[in-house]
């Protein structure tokens, strides 16, 4: 058993990079729009409003393809960007109805697609702040990362339920079921809200029997659940990484601490004014500004939001710097994953409650 879960880990940790999965975007632009066929009564269009809201929900992301061979971190920029933004929702409604009209007018006229499709879309970025990747929801008036840290990339029993909630209501065209699925997703997303706050007031409960008064501290859901959550805060030059399992009780994992990333001190060498440092302040801005020197590899830069196992502080991405570099040459984005058993195994206990016993 333990094995067949350390299987399904693996899965979800290819899985876990930059968005929330597609699935769950679809599935959450299918139950708003199909709950807005409830309220007007069209039954008839149970089918088409899924659909619409489906692709509605999951448009925000073809901001993927925004990329670059010259400049690695030109999609680390646009990702979450404009197309996720509030201010574009109706711009994005109208241009997908253009193209998705021609499919759909027998079931449906202009408006109706309209409405469907844009419900779709708007509740892409919302659902994406509830992340702690970062989205721009305020663009172009703030170029601000909007990251509410409540809920994993992937989180498989919420969007499992909701799979088996919205097929349901496909299927059997029973609208007022849609308000069963819209209370599922209120009600996970609470029960995500009060996990965070317990995370939280965990670490700083930590962070004091250490001596430590960090002005901040964030917390953030491991992938995949809401039992271990990843807390972060800086004290002095260090940030210091734990994790912490809600549970019934609490359950600390202490972690590690990592010194703060100090561009004049670890790269004296680097050109100020070359292309490599406006790189860093690039990294820096997608990160929050939780960027260290990856202490396994030499000229790396690493974000420590993420990681294989929550009280570690090495990162799954960075950037590397070359000396040897011209002045107009940019730095290479670089991911980093470790899926050996004995890491799937570590996290499967953490999960379960285990972690001590393990050691």
């Amino acid at each position: 058993m333990e094995d067949e879960v350390s299987k399904a880990i693996v899965l979800l940790q290819n899985c876990y990079h930059l968005r929330m999965d597609p699935i769950t975007q679809g599935l959450i632009g299918a139950t708003a729009s199909l709950t807005a066929a409830n309220l007007k009564h069209k039954r008839e269009h149970v089918k088409i409003a899924a659909f619409l809201g489906l692709l509605g929900g999951m448009a925000p992301d073809l901001d993927v393809f925004i990329r670059s061979q010259d400049d690695p971190l030109l999609f680390l920029e646009f990702h979450r960007h404009f197309t996720h933004s509030l201010f574009f929702i109706p711009i994005a409604g109208v241009l997908f109805t253009l193209l998705l009209y021609a499919i759909v007018r027998k079931q449906c006229n202009y408006r109706q697609t309209f409405f469907y499709v844009t419900l779709g879309y708007a509740s892409h970025g919302l659902l994406d702040a509830c992340t702690t990747y970062g989205t721009q929801l305020l663009w172009p008036f703030s170029d601000t990362r909007v990251a509410w840290n409540i809920i994993s990339v992937i989180d498989p029993i919420f969007t499992v339920s909701l799979l088996l909630l919205v097929v349901i209501i496909i299927f059997s065209s029973r609208l007022r079921i849609t308000y069963l699925a819209c209370v599922w997703v209120v009600m996970y997303l609470c029960a995500d809200v009060l996990q965070h706050q317990r995370a939280v007031d965990s670490a700083w409960q930590l962070a004091d029997q250490r001596g430590h008064t960090p002005k901040l501290i964030k917390a953030k859901p491991s992938f995949g659940n809401i039992l271990v959550w990843k807390t972060i805060y800086q004290e002095g030059e260090y940030f210091y990484v734990d994790a912490i399992r809600a549970g019934v009780d609490i359950q600390f994992i202490p972690g590690e601490s990592i010194r703060q990333l100090d561009v004049a001190s670890d790269f004296p060498w680097l050109d100020q004014q070359s292309q490599q440092a406006m790189d860093i302040e690039r990294f820096r801005w997608f990160s929050n500004g939780y960027l260290a020197v990856d202490p396994r590899r030499a000229h790396h830069i690493i974000d420590i939001r993420y990681s294989m196992l929550p009280h570690q502080a090495t990162g799954l991405w960075g950037i590397a710097l070359t000396p040897e570099a011209d002045h107009h040459q940019h730095v290479s984005y670089e991911t980093f994953r470790s899926n050996d058993m004995e890491t799937r195994q570590l996290f499967w206990h953490m999960i379960t409650g285990a972690y001590e016993s393990a050691q």
